[in-house]
């Protein structure tokens, strides 16, 4: 009998220190969780009166208290949405995208991040967000309205795209153009100056042409002068041996 009694006292103090343990592991995430919601309630009343810098501050708190708090991820972006620090909050668009298992909730992520993109001009990645969204709900009316707006947006910058390329095109041809006729005319100049250097070559050459055959002509005169000279010089040779009278 002292042993019975003695076990069920032994089994009362064990279950009495289990019950213990498990309050005290119990308290760390009991006050956890209570700060997580304090902060998102505050968040949300902040939020509600338009103070989203603020909000963004308790959702931050919330999220410290509970890391894996998918939703309190999911809010710190819509704070930073209506801050249009549109980069910053795709980036926890993303990260409550991979934190969600559940279709609705990762929907509505995949919708928000199609917005922060459109907003940020990144239209093909916010059509493939919009997809992404409408697989999960189908029946998301707003993500199909920014799908077909994106896609319009999209098909325009295209179309600007083209015709600023063409434009561009047409100007680059111009130039082209433009650069070709200066080399044709300085090709032509070129050639006019190649014409002209060649005739006034000819011309020094004809001039020199003609300045030898004065030359010549002047020593012909010349030899033809003395040749007279020595003629006459050998008659009155002649006359005067001719007028010697012999003694």
């Amino acid at each position: 009998m002292m042993m019975t009694g003695n076990f069920r006292d032994i089994s009362g103090n064990i279950m009495r220190i289990s019950i213990l343990l498990l309050v005290f592991l119990l308290i760390p995430i009991l006050c956890g969780a209570q700060p997580e919601k304090k902060y998102m309630r505050q968040g949300n009343r902040e939020y509600g009166k338009d103070k989203f810098q603020e909000s963004e501050v308790s959702y931050r708190r919330a999220a410290d208290g509970n890391s894996q708090s998918a939703n309190a991820v999911f809010n710190i972006g819509d704070a930073l949405y209506k801050q249009k620090k549109y980069d910053e909050a795709a980036k926890h668009f993303t990260e409550n995208i991979n934190m969600n298992d559940v279709p609705e909730r990762k929907s509505a992520g995949l919708y928000n991040l199609g917005n922060s993109f459109l907003q940020s001009n990144k239209i093909k990645e916010s059509i493939e967000s919009y997809k992404s969204s409408l697989k999960l709900n189908p029946d998301n009316l707003e993500a199909k309205y920014n799908l077909a707006y994106a896609q319009d947006l999209l098909k325009q910058q295209q179309e600007q795209q083209q015709k600023q390329d063409k434009e561009n095109q047409e100007k680059q041809d111009q130039k082209n153009d433009q650069n070709q006729q200066k080399k044709d005319q300085k090709s032509q100049d070129q050639k006019q100056d190649q014409q002209q250097q060649q005739q006034q070559k000819q011309q020094q050459q004809q001039s020199i042409t003609k300045e030898d055959a004065q030359r010549l002509l002047n020593s012909l005169a010349n030899d033809e002068k003395n040749v007279q000279e020595k003629v006459k010089l050998a008659k009155a040779a002649r006359e005067r041996k001719l007028t010697v009278k012999n003694w």
